[in-house]
């Protein structure tokens, strides 16, 4: 008794830390651990989606799910690489911190509304072991050790942490054991790809086990800079996970774990796309005989983007770290399970770059060197049993700060490129000095708190039919703080220049802050048709809680911030769905299929101001749109073809549309020098390919005294437009991924493996940018090149 005492001591030590409440656990199982149903068949897949473990096949709910066996067969170490095993998810990423996630096209659909404002949440949970992580960014990062990952698809607010429209990454690691296991694995690959990662695993005494695992990846530049002579977007990630898993009977157990990850890298550069024209005048636009590019004399590196060729001048780097502490303890009462989360986290950025990507010194330096400390704490009490009544209820509580300091630097080439050789009414002469040394620094607090009550029933109505009725109410408080001065550049006492230079940056201050509270829920009806077949109808309510806009305001004639904008509403999403479920053939294969319609109102997106109340120095900026829709089809394939031969496959057909957009930011082709905004009513939706196929082939056959094995994974996506201003110069074309490795599984555990990632050098495009002030210039992140390399691994 003694001993429950003192876990239950150190989980109650944790919460002084955070705002009180709690939540349950249940740590996913992966398929590998689940016992098969027989000798041939596919095995059970136990999941967490509805915080309790689970056969996947018996949730109604859209669901993908990738395996830690499948993840380091495939050698994916990253968020990104799960795109190519799940179709309805997307990750755009300009650098670690502007990185995007959507699912079925929500979420935030675009990298800047997503992670360049600090005010704003993410529409993807992501979650790791439990602990949801407020920033994507931290999803950048590499991982390890990774037992399982489920793509939850729709509303997740019921039952996480935090209410999410689109869904939710919900990641789980392996956890300590109580008999020795290790791993070791160190790769080497094309441009000085070297990756090392393992981990090890084992009891310290009867009642207290521990792991510790990590990753190391370092590898050159794929982007050549000419003008530096050094390769830009190299690798340099490190991370480090640390558990100690105390257990000291069977009814109460307590996991602490503790993690750090770095990432430091010349990185992150993009190369020239294409040029794009406009209405503007010819002067104003990078293009032509008359263009900005001719006026100095500038020819881009390269016009062809898979040259992968740079002539940027201006510093680039990233420096970056996130790690944190948490405690899961479940105790087993009898009648039903407690559970507590408890976690800190903590995210350093700073990173600079050449914001006009370009060998011209137009732009000096620019970065927001931001620092983020979080805590959670959630308790959660789930019924035990097989009665026909189960349930679940919670507390959860979240808090937020978010400090981060925005400097821009301009230089001796910027009052031409971005205001011309004369301004004002009366045409006056720019130097073309004025805005060389002109700069802004500031500082931004942002600061949120949130707290919600949540339960969930489910109730066998008779031996084949379940109904799910879930309900959550989230409180929301933010408050923000915005301040930026600008200084440097020449003097000058002409109220024209000094307007002109005001027009590139202006100095603001202002104070915003949002409270809000939300009733969202979900139902559903599953029906077990046969013991093999399950069919299930739901409907859910969810919201993205609102925020506070700060990365600046639109400014009325009085060059004061409009404080009106700095608030963004929440969104609130419906999502209808069907879907059925089957384990046919002996359980050699399974097949789902779900469709699904999404209607989200007041969309957070960017819009354009255009009113009395507006400068000439027209802005776009985060707000609400009146509505988006999304339908669609997925479907999800596994299969045992042959004694040793698998195969899986995965489909997602989705149609959105801007179904009311009425004042959004006109596509570059339509742009003149007026400020003008333009509809969008009826658009498709941006960053939402039509059509997603992801595939794969794992083959094992017993050759001498061990066995020869081969993966190969494949990912095809149609095109999409990358701009939320739908131009025809953004539209990035479909294109097919393909990753492969064969090797040698010796009787001992030794492994050697030779992998090919990009396997048949695709060229497409990942993102894409239009650099600032609309002269033109598209700017893309081409694929990463063929990369062949070699495996050593080892298994304990």
């Amino acid at each position: 008794m003694s001993k429950r005492f003192a876990v239950l001591l150190c989980a109650v030590a944790m919460p002084v830390l955070t705002p009180s409440a709690f939540a349950q656990s249940a740590d996913a199982t992966t398929a590998a651990d689940a016992p098969a149903a027989s000798e041939d068949g596919l095995p059970d897949v136990i999941v967490t989606a509805r915080r309790r473990t689970e056969n996947a096949q018996k949730v109604p709910a859209a669901l993908s799910v990738v395996g830690g066996d499948l993840i380091d067969q495939s050698y994916t170490v990253n968020t990104q690489g799960l795109t190519t095993l799940i179709p309805s998810l997307n990750y755009s990423s300009a650098n670690p911190r502007n990185t995007a996630f959507t699912i079925r096209g929500l979420g935030s659909s675009v990298v800047a509304v997503s992670q360049a404002n600090d005010g704003l949440e993410p529409g993807v949970g992501f979650y790791i072991d439990q602990v949801y992580h407020a920033r994507p960014a931290t999803a950048a990062f590499d991982f390890a050790d990774i037992a399982q990952v489920e793509e939850l698809r729709g509303p997740q607010g019921t039952l996480f942490g935090k209410n999410t429209t689109a869904g939710a990454l919900n990641i789980t690691t392996r956890a300590p054991t109580f008999t020795q296991e290790g791993f070791a694995e160190l790769s080497y690959g094309t441009r000085n790809f070297v990756q090392a990662k393992g981990w090890v695993s084992g009891p310290i005494t009867d009642s207290i086990a521990y792991r510790i695992s990590g990753v190391s990846t370092r590898r050159d530049g794929v982007i050549d800079n000419i003008r530096t002579g050094r390769d830009t977007n190299t690798l340099g990630t490190q991370a480090v996970r640390g558990q100690l898993l105390f257990k000291p009977d069977d009814t109460i157990q307590m996991r602490v774990i503790a993690d750090f990850t770095n990432f430091q890298a010349y990185c992150c550069g993009q190369v020239y796309l294409r040029t794009g024209t406009s209405l503007r005048a010819a002067n104003r636009q990078f293009g032509g005989p008359t263009g900005l590019a001719a006026q100095f004399g500038y020819t881009p590196a390269s016009t062809n983007p898979y040259d992968r060729v740079t002539d940027i001048d201006g510093p680039l780097g990233v420096d970056t770290n996130e790690g944190g502490v948490s405690a899961i303890t479940d105790w087993n009462l009898g009648f039903a399970t407690l559970t507590s989360v408890s976690a800190w986290r903590f995210w350093n950025w700073d990173a600079e770059n050449d914001r006009d990507y370009t060998g011209l010194p137009v732009q000096l330096s620019q970065h927001i060197p931001s620092r983020q400390d979080q805590y959670s704490q959630e308790l959660r009490l789930a019924s035990n049993g097989t009665g026909p009544i189960s349930w679940v209820a919670g507390l959860y509580g979240f808090r937020q700060k978010l400090v981060g300091r925005p400097i821009s630097i301009y230089g001796p080439a910027a009052a031409r490129y971005l205001i011309g050789t004369t301004t004002g009414a009366a045409n006056t002469p720019v130097p073309s000095n004025l805005l060389d040394g002109y700069g802004q620094d500031g500082r931004t607090d942002f600061r949120s708190l949130s707290y919600a009550a949540f339960g969930e029933v489910n109730w066998r109505i008779v031996p084949t039919v379940t109904a799910t009725v879930g309900l959550r109410y989230t409180q929301e408080d933010k408050d923000g703080y915005y301040t930026t001065t600008v200084s440097g550049g020449p003097v000058t006492t002409s109220t024209a220049l000094i307007n002109a230079r005001l027009g590139v940056l202006r100095p603001q201050s202002y104070e915003a802050h949002d409270s809000d509270g939300s009733l969202s829920g979900r139902g559903n009806i599953a029906w077990q048709a046969t013991d093999n077949t399950m069919a299930y109808a739901s409907y859910a309510r969810g919201f993205k809680s609102g925020g506070i806009n700060m990365s600046g305001l639109p400014l009325d004639n009085n060059n004061r911030p409009v404080l009106a904008t700095a608030v963004v509403r929440p969104e609130r999403n419906e999502t209808y769905e069907v879907g059925i479920k089957n384990t046919l053939f002996d359980r050699r294969l399974i097949f789902n299929l779900d469709g699904f319609y999404t209607k989200v109102r007041d969309f957070q997106a960017t819009v354009v101001e255009n009113s009395l109340t507006q400068t000439v120095q027209l802005r776009g900026y985060l707000s609400n749109i009146p509505e988006v829709t999304v339908k669609g089809i997925e479907a999800d394939i596994t299969a045992i073809i042959l004694p040793g031969l698998s195969a899986r496959t995965s489909f997602a057909y989705s149609d959105g549309e801007y179904s009311n957009y009425p004042a959004g930011p006109c596509p570059l082709e339509v742009q003149t020098a007026a400020t003008t905004q333009c509809s969008l009513t009826g658009r498709r939706l941006a960053s939402l390919p039509r059509f997603a196929l992801t595939a794969g082939l794992d083959y094992t056959r017993p050759i001498g005294s061990g066995e020869v094995f081969a993966h190969i994974d494949t990912a095809s996506r149609s095109g999409y437009n990358g701009d939320p201003s739908l131009s025809r110069f953004t539209y990035i074309r479909g294109y097919n991924l393909t990753n492969a490795n064969i090797g040698y599984r010796f009787a001992d555990g030794l492994e050697l493996i030779v992998w090919a990632r990009n396997l048949l050098d695709a060229d497409y495009i990942q993102n894409l940018t239009i650099q600032a002030g609309n002269s033109g210039l598209i700017l893309g992140s081409p694929s990463e090149p063929r990369t062949i390399g070699g495996t050593l691994r080892f298994r304990i």
